[in-house]
């Protein structure tokens, strides 16, 4: 049975650099596969090759064994939906209307949404609790709030596979805890898979521990350095490696009785004797 998603030797470049060399992984169903990587290693290249909106130079995307580069723009959208990192509040469009835009690629160019799409949209509003929002402006949400619209967004597409892009930036802890719970649900509720970009390593130890089933892939340098499971891929050393710094891995006793891992940074990792470590980073 194929991945659900395959990323196939992917290789992408600009005139004056290479940005990803070979870069291989799959995702299955039900799956959090965490895309780590400094800043400009190219993690959101990847994310656009993988959305279809930029093209490898070699290797290849596959949804469900099919070739993304055979496909077109709505057959892409209907199988994988994007949650921005950040996004422009340019128009004082409803909530709702907002959310119904995710039905784009089932609906014709001369055609209005149907009672079908409007009824998923509302449905994708409550998914992630925000359906007291539907008949407010979008452009007079908060950060948090306006984060939610887009996954609900990305959920009215009913696609099987979602790809965020640092979903928890700018937000406060609390807004950043809703998303993540929000993903932990929407996972364990809908089987669906997630491919997310996040500066967090922590994020992964979190999905890890509210038992959906998390893959970690460290990017650096073109080249993804180690995937796997957190306690295969997020050690000490890697952690040096990736971000330049010293961290140490710790276990924090839960309510529950359980146990949370969570990386504490220390310090960075001054290479030049004598110098400033910000220099290095």
């Amino acid at each position: 049975m194929a991945p659900l998603l395959e990323v196939r030797e992917v290789s992408f470049k600009y005139p004056q650099a290479l940005i990803l060399n070979r870069i291989s992984f799959s995702i299955d169903p039900g799956e959090v596969f965490c895309l780590l990587g400094p800043n400009g290693c190219g993690k959101t290249t990847l994310l656009d090759c993988i959305l279809g909106w930029l093209k490898p130079y070699e290797g290849q995307v596959l949804i469900n064994g099919s070739p993304i580069s055979r496909m077109s723009a709505p057959q892409i959208a209907r199988q994988v939906a994007y949650v921005p990192q950040m996004h422009q509040k340019t128009f004082p469009y409803l909530v709702r209307d907002i959310v119904l835009m995710g039905r784009a690629s089932f609906i014709g160019p001369f055609d209005v949404p149907s009672e079908e799409d409007v009824a998923i949209a509302e449905k994708a509003l409550d998914m992630v609790g925000i359906s007291r929002l539907k008949d407010r402006p979008y452009t007079q949400l908060s950060g948090g709030e306006g984060q939610l619209v887009m996954v609900a967004r990305a959920l009215a597409q009913n696609s099987p596979v979602i790809v965020m892009d640092e979903p928890t930036a700018h937000l406060d802890y609390g807004h950043e805890l809703v998303i993540l719970e929000t993903v932990v649900e929407l996972v364990k509720q809908t089987g669906l898979a997630v491919l997310m970009a996040t500066h967090v390593p922590n994020h992964v130890y979190y999905f890890e521990n509210q038992g959906v089933k998390p893959r970690a892939a460290l990017l650096k340098n073109t080249q993804i350095t180690s995937l796997g499971k957190p306690s295969e891929v997020l050690s000490e050393q890697n952690l040096g490696e990736l971000y330049n710094i010293r961290t140490r891995i710790i276990n924090c006793a839960l309510d529950d009785g359980g146990q949370l891992k969570q990386i504490v940074p220390i310090s960075t990792i001054n290479t030049n004797k004598g110098g400033n470590s910000l220099e290095n980073i």
